[in-house]
Order: C-alpha cells, then sequence, then structure tokens
C-alpha cells in the first residue's frame, strides 16, 4: 500500500499539477489511513478495504478529535486515492462511492477593521533595509489579498510596473491578475531599488522578496513577522496572514465591491466560497 501511495501522490504532483501545500496534506492523511489499515486492521490487500473499515477509520480520527474541516480534506484524499486506483484497474470496486462528506458548519472568516489594519501596517516603518522590506510585505499582502504560500513565490517577473498588477500563481497552477494599489505599488519599488540589492548578498535569485539570508521567506518566517507586528500595535485579538486576505475581500465589500470582482481576485474557482464574506459585511453594518 506504501508503494501505490507512492505513485498516486507523483501522480498528483506530475499529472495533476497540485500545489505543494496540497501534496504534502494529502500524503500526511494518507499515510495516517495506511497506518490504520496496516498496523490496526492488518489489511495489507488495498482491494479488501470495505466501507465498514472506511467508516472505522472515520470515526477513529473524529474521534481523536479532527476538524470537520480536517476530516472532509481526509475523505477528499481518500476519495481520490480509491478513483486513481480504480481508474488504475487496481481494485474492482470503490468502498467510498456511498460515504458522504461531514457537514461543515459555516465559521465566519477573523478580520480587522480597517483602523486596525493601518497600525498594523505602519509598525515595520523604513528604519532599515529589514523595515523596508517588511512594509512592502504587508502593504502588498492588504492590497492584493493573496495567500501567503503566493507572496514568497512572487519572483521579479510577477510585477507588471507600467499597468500596476501581479501575476499570481494560485492553488491548481492557476494563474491570475490582480491590481496593486498606489501605496503597495510604491512600498514594493522602494524595497526592490533600497533594500533588495543588499539582502541578495551577491547571490543570484529571481525570487522578490529576501530574507536575511538572501532566501525566499518560508510561510513560518512570515508568519512570525506578522504576528510580531500585530502584537507590537498593541491589538487584543489574533492576527495571522490569512487575516489580510480576509480583510482585503470584506473591506472591498465594504467598499461597493461586487462579489464577481473579489471572487476573480481572490481566486476562487467557486462563488459560493467568496459568498461567506457577505455575511461578514452584513453583521458589521449592522
Amino acid at each position: 500500500m506504501k508503494e501505490l501511495l507512492t505513485r498516486y501522490l507523483n501522480h498528483l504532483l506530475v499529472e495533476r499539477g497540485v500545489s505543494q501545500n496540497t501534496l504534502e496534506s494529502y500524503g500526511r492523511d494518507l499515510r495516517r489511513f495506511v497506518l490504520f489499515i496496516e498496523d490496526g486492521k492488518k489489511i495489507s490487500d488495498v482491494g479488501q478495504v470495505t466501507p465498514e473499515v472506511i467508516i472505522e477509520y472515520l470515526t477513529r480520527i473524529r474521534e481523536e478529535g479532527l476538524a470537520a474541516n480536517s476530516m472532509n480534506r481526509s475523505l477528499a484524499a481518500l476519495r481520490g486515492f480509491y478513483k486513481y486506483l480504480l481508474r488504475e484497474k487496481i481494485i474492482n470496486e470503490n468502498p467510498l462511492a456511498h460515504i458522504e462528506l461531514a457537514k461543515v458548519w459555516m465559521k465566519l472568516p477573523d478580520t480587522i477593521s480597517k483602523e486596525e489594519m493601518k497600525t498594523i501596517l505602519v509598525q515595520p516603518g523604513t528604519q532599515n533595509i529589514s523595515a523596508i522590506r517588511n512594509t512592502a510585505m504587508l502593504e502588498l499582502l492588504y492590497a492584493t489579498g493573496i495567500r501567503v504560500s503566493e507572496l514568497i513565490n512572487l519572483s521579479m517577473n510577477s510585477i507588471n510596473w507600467q499597468v500596476g498588477f501581479l501575476v499570481v500563481m494560485g492553488k491548481g497552477s492557476k494563474e491570475r491578475i490582480v491590481p496593486i494599489g498606489k501605496i503597495a505599488y510604491d512600498c514594493t519599488r522602494r524595497y526592490i531599488e533600497e533594500a533588495r540589492p543588499k539582502l541578495m548578498q551577491k547571490k543570484s535569485t529571481d525570487v522578490l522578496f529576501l530574507n536575511r539570508f538572501g532566501r525566499k521567506f518560508t510561510r513560518q518566517g512570515f508568519w512570525k513577522i506578522v504576528v510580531g507586528y500585530a502584537k507590537q500595535a498593541g491589538l487584543q485579538k489574533k492576527v495571522y496572514p490569512h487575516t489580510f486576505r480576509h480583510s482585503f475581500a470584506s473591506h472591498l465589500l465594504e467598499g461597493g465591491a461586487d462579489l464577481r470582482t473579489v471572487q476573480v481576485m481572490l481566486g476562487h474557482s467557486d462563488i459560493s466560497t467568496t459568498q461567506i464574506y457577505t455575511h461578514v459585511t452584513r453583521d458589521r453594518l449592522r
């Protein structure tokens, strides 16, 4: 089963072109399933897995405290794996054919007000090259609503300076264009002219935002920066990089942007995903 799992993950990477984050998540979920099957149930043949075994596995991980969203991701990973096995004629029957997704209660995204966002954005300042870089990253994150993984993967060719927009590679290797506001544009321009050459340390790289070692940021590294500035700003609520994305969408809708436009800028394939922000703005208006 471990060999089949490796083949499936390679299929996702090479043929389906899934993102590294999705690949890691699915790999984690499926390895946990294989461990349950082989060690817990002593089943070595993937064709011997029945719907009852699947339900027992899902019950087990639910009892371990897995949230509904994580349950659904685990089930989606299993569903994809078994569809692959069926297509490759490794199995004759799919044990997940009649198993439904767990019900996910709608959780409103965490956002902050425009005033709170302004207090965070002014925290880095421009005293040194790190401050100039951090200001550019925060401004760009808020101005475009891109994901933190998309931000750290931006290259020097990602920005069209003449027109003022970003070319972003999103989930599933889908490309989209997002406009940049003037403040974010000017801050990023200043970073490229004043800070980036010093951070490069005579290295050759196309990565837009560099850490102090002249390398690409990690998600964890940028997460620490955001959390630190939110704390420095005196905000009581928790603020993470994704809070910027949620606030971007919420503030746009508050300002009168239409849902379809926001959907395109966020890179949501389904508008129902974007609709959750209408609940946030409705609550705030009330």
